[in-house]
């Protein structure tokens, strides 16, 4: 009997190893959580009446392959998960494999020679599905696939166009996390392959509501404010967040994952770019020069940031950096897009280079003691203030302006001869009111004193007058626990947005 459940445990274990390689225990584990339009999009696929090519893309870890493998997994036929660094020979087999395993099967004793073969061997097994329901086919990691001469491309353009995309039930969805490749080579693609991408989605980390539906679905139990710190720190990247324990509060999650030996985000930084680019180090180098610049730089100010010489070069890795959701661009008030202010928006990235790369102190205490810091406090608002501007529809439903049409800026005023102003979210809206917003981080409800209340005013006035503008401006408060009333806040604060209402 002992030697029957011996057996029987290490067979166990055994499956536990087979479904953690392919990705499936934690499939099997977690519900899809959030991603509504998304889910809208691929419902929509699937009940299409002619074949479909969806392209998806997004940074690593964001949780594309668990989307799709959830939500598509009744109608999953076939799944194809491209080998990093892996040479043509190595691929075409691990393809055969993956054909093998859904055959239940061998296909061939030998592999076949080349990706035409490999997709010829592909359409006799979808000769034999049933054309009476979808059959999706899922590509993940397709940018990896794609290796020097191996015409991996080629093959696939000639598949879809030539046998894929003859036939209504066959839904072919290919997915990437380098998002500069997936538009240039897919998206943009000007030969096979071009405008034959049906439909496209960009997936982007959790938002406030998302992060706290999936903490919540996994038992864990924290207040608003705490599930911002950890949003501020880490982003709302779906793989990040799973290391979240219940019962710990964001000050021992951060210390646990971010500054012990073996912390799951310690060495997250390198990993991250050089797994996303081919010369990662322009790309941290871009990164590295807007953490330092919480207001954010135009592109000359980068080139010289970065020692950059090429502005072709700079553009591609602006773009890319862009796409991939680190950083974003904002077109100034009343200016063009030639002289867009890029900022840092990646949460973990800007955490790590402030606090992780160069800290000394490891262990449980680290982040608390970190939080009576003067860094911390120019850290929080930085973090907050690119939460905010995350959570646009959110604030213009808190504003009630949600139907109303809207530009989002931001503006910058420089004088030698007058007092400058920087104003980080401008709302611009065609009823011809303009929402001049403030942000502020907070422990308590946020007072304004005196000193701060002439700012507002100067700031509110420079604004005024050197735009010129004749709509309405109402001086807006986005805050954590909201603004405390008193003489200063009365009558000068027209509207306000609190960190619950982040959170819808």
């Amino acid at each position: 009997m002992a030697e029957f459940n011996f057996f029987i445990l290490v067979q166990n274990l055994e499956i536990l190893v087979i479904l953690a390689e392919f990705k499936i225990f934690d499939f099997c584990m977690e519900k899809l959580v959030g991603r509504q339009e998304e889910q809208r999009i691929l419902e929509r696929i699937l009940q299409s009446k002619g074949a479909e090519l969806v392209a998806v893309y997004g940074r690593r870890r964001v949780g594309k392959t668990f989307l799709i493998r959830s939500f598509c997994k009744p109608y999953l036929v076939f799944e194809f998960t491209g080998v990093h660094e892996a040479g043509l020979k190595d691929q075409l087999r691990n393809f055969t494999m993956a054909l093998q395993k859904v055959l239940k099967s061998a296909v061939s004793k030998t592999e076949p020679a080349n990706w035409l073969q490999a997709f010829a061997n592909l359409d006799l097994y979808l000769k034999k599905l049933s054309k009476k329901k979808p059959a999706v086919l899922f590509f993940d990691e397709f940018p990896w696939i794609h290796t020097q001469k191996s015409g991996f491309l080629q093959a696939f353009d000639h598949w879809w166009n030539h046998s894929a995309s003859r036939h209504a039930h066959i839904k072919v969805i290919i997915c990437g996390s380098a998002a500069s490749w997936m538009i240039d080579k897919v998206l943009n693609n000007r030969g096979g392959l071009y405008n034959r991408v049906t439909q496209h989605i960009r997936l982007l980390p959790f938002d406030l509501y998302e992060t706290e539906q999936y903490l919540r679905s996994r038992r864990i139990k924290l207040d608003r404010y705490q599930v911002l710190q950890i949003y501020m720190a880490l982003g709302g990247v779906p793989h990040y967040l799973r290391h979240v324990n219940p019962g710990e509060s964001s000050a021992r999650v951060i210390d646990r994952l971010c500054f012990t030996k073996d912390g799951v985000l310690t060495g997250e930084f390198r990993k991250l770019y050089g797994s996303l680019f081919t010369n990662p180090q322009h790309h941290e180098a871009v990164v590295r020069a807007l953490a330092k610049k919480s207001k954010g730089l135009n592109r000359n100010e980068i080139i010289t940031a970065c020692g950059f010489t090429s502005g072709g070069t700079t553009s591609k890795i602006l773009n890319e950096l862009e796409e991939s959701g680190f950083i974003t661009r904002y077109t100034p008030f009343q200016k063009n897009e030639n002289e867009s202010i890029y900022k840092l928006s990646d949460e973990y990235s800007l955490f790590y280079l402030r606090f992780i790369e160069k800290s000394k102190a490891t262990g449980a205490g680290t982040w608390l003691r970190q939080s009576a810091s003067q860094a911390y406090a120019s850290w929080s608002g930085f973090a907050f203030e690119s939460v905010c501007q995350k959570h646009l529809r959110q604030i213009k439903k808190a504003l009630g302006i949600e139907a109303v049409q809207t530009q989002i800026s931001a503006w910058r005023y420089i004088s030698r001869g007058r007092q400058g102003a920087q104003v980080d979210l401008l709302i611009d809206r065609a009823d011809r009111c303009i929402n001049l917003c403030e942000i502020k981080f907070s422990t308590a409800e946020f007072s304004i004193d005196k000193k701060y209340a002439g700012e507002l005013d100067s700031k509110l006035s420079v604004f005024q007058s050197e735009t010129g503008t004749r709509k309405t401006v109402f001086l807006t408060m986005i805050t954590t626990y909201g603004v405390r009333p008193n003489p200063h806040s009365i009558g000068r604060v027209q509207a306000e947005v609190n960190m619950d209402q982040l959170f819808v």
